[in-house]
């Protein structure tokens, strides 16, 4: 039987004392810093109706994108070559989103759905869809204050360094590691071996702390972290 998860908390995290507190905190992104707008099924109907004129099911839409969003392969990319990562970012959405709009029956409505989601994938690359949790800031604060270096370790793609910036989150982060750019995902070890590696830390000086119990804490525990499970439901 496995132990209970051990969860936190943010806003009211036990002040760390100067011999366990951690050298590095790395953080999950969707989820733990920031979530979406309402529901991807919201913001899909909105986006499409303003776009395009054609009218979705929030509800429904919500339900197929995170169906096939959890069965689709993990986002990561090994032995690519730089050059070719963003089309397959790109087109690793486009299938989801493809599938989505048939599920939902209206695909046949679009002359060029292709031409059509560029303008949304590029929309989520941007703070319009995306909302920060209120605990977070004033918890990446306080761990700043107490001179813990903070990193983000996400199953993202290259869109999150700009979503980073436009809800003016980068300016508490050391390193952003992304497991498109890895060729890893969460909750593959590799992901936190790079992420380490860009602050020098062993894995035991390190906390990971995010939503997915299997991705987030049982990966990092996998990987030689402490392990935290942050349960917003």
């Amino acid at each position: 039987m496995k132990p209970a998860p051990e969860t936190i908390e943010l806003p009211h995290s036990p002040s760390p004392s100067d011999t366990n507190k951690p050298q590095v905190i790395f953080l999950d992104a969707v989820g733990t810093l920031f979530g979406v707008r309402g529901s991807v099924g919201e913001v899909y109907r909105d986006f499409t109706h303003y776009q395009t004129g054609i009218d979705l099911d929030a509800e429904a839409t919500n339900e197929v994108f995170y169906d096939l969003f959890q069965a689709a392969p993990p986002p990561e990319f090994p032995h690519v070559e730089p050059q070719d990562l963003l089309e397959l970012e790109f087109n690793w959405w486009l299938a989801i989103a493809y599938d989505t709009f048939a599920g939902v029956g209206v695909l046949d409505q679009f002359s060029d759905f292709k031409g059509f989601f560029r303008h949304l994938f590029a929309y989520f690359a941007s703070a319009d869809p995306w909302e920060i949790y209120p605990d977070v800031l004033p918890a990446l604060t306080y761990w700043q204050q107490q001179g813990i270096e903070l990193g983000v370790v996400s199953n993202f793609d290259s869109r999150l360094y700009s979503v980073l910036d436009s809800l003016n989150l980068s300016q508490f982060f050391t390193s952003v590691t992304v497991s498109t750019r890895v060729g890893a995902a969460k909750p593959k070890s590799q992901i936190w071996t790079c992420a380490l590696a860009a602050h020098d830390c062993p894995p035991e000086s390190a906390w990971h702390i995010g939503d997915s119990y299997r991705e987030d804490v049982e990966g990092a525990i996998d990987a030689g972290l402490r392990g935290i499970w942050l349960n917003r439901s």
